[in-house]
């Protein structure tokens, strides 16, 4: 179920779900920027055990989304447009490659899995359900990541993700029309990579990028 509302993975490890859950609850900011909470607070408003839930907040310690403070707890890092833009900078050159060798080596099932999100997307232009969109992003993002089948670029392009995703949240979404764009966007890429269209998906991530990297420019003046 690609479309909508979908409910988070019931498959997987507990500490991969209390991962999903935490991420998602900071990238919508119920988790806001700045906030010491404790284990026991996230984990009583994500629904795991502490064990998941601390090893979920080490991976989100590498992700740079909180840090994890001796004798204070856990603090949700703020966002910085500046620190945005250094962020893009890299994820553009990332963003391409990673398109490119999926367009190339994706799979019937992958290829048809794009295309699903595809239209996801588009409906959510339709729709404007920021929620939705964030978890078509998700699986997009890491669709991706699957089908290029190169480890060293998905784990340096998991780092950026959720930074990239809360920004998104906390600035796009209130902007007019910006929700529909930016899922237009990302359902081109998505088509060009189901297409198996190297060049084209390369182009259609640069556009991507280009939209993002004006809207961060926009953010940070």
């Amino acid at each position: 179920m690609l479309a909508g509302r979908a409910p988070l993975s019931a498959f997987g490890p507990q500490s991969e779900q209390a991962y999903q859950a935490i991420e998602e609850a900071i990238a919508t900011l119920v988790f806001r920027p700045g906030a010491a909470v404790s284990e026991a607070q996230i984990a009583e408003q994500v629904g795991f055990g502490r064990t998941p839930v601390r090893e979920a907040l080490q991976r989100l310690a590498r992700e740079r989304l909180v840090q994890v403070l001796p004798r204070r707890g856990i603090v949700i890092t703020e966002i910085d447009p500046a620190a945005q833009l250094r962020l893009v900078l890299v994820r553009r050159e990332l963003e391409r490659l990673l398109a490119q060798l999926a367009a190339r080596q994706a799979d019937a099932d992958q290829r048809a899995a794009f295309g699903e999100i595809a239209a996801g997307l588009a409906e959510v232009a339709r729709t404007a359900d920021d929620t939705a969109f964030l978890r078509l992003d998700r699986q997009l993002n890491l669709l991706v990541l699957a089908a290029a089948h190169n480890e060293f670029a998905a784990a340096a392009m998991g780092l950026l993700h959720g930074l990239s995703r809360r920004f998104w949240y906390r600035h796009g979404r209130r902007a007019d029309g910006m929700l529909g764009e930016t899922a237009l966007a990302h359902a081109r890429l998505a088509e060009a990579i189901a297409a198996g269209a190297a060049p084209g998906a390369a182009s259609a991530s640069d556009a991507l990028m280009n939209h993002i990297e004006r809207f961060t420019q926009a953010v940070r003046r």
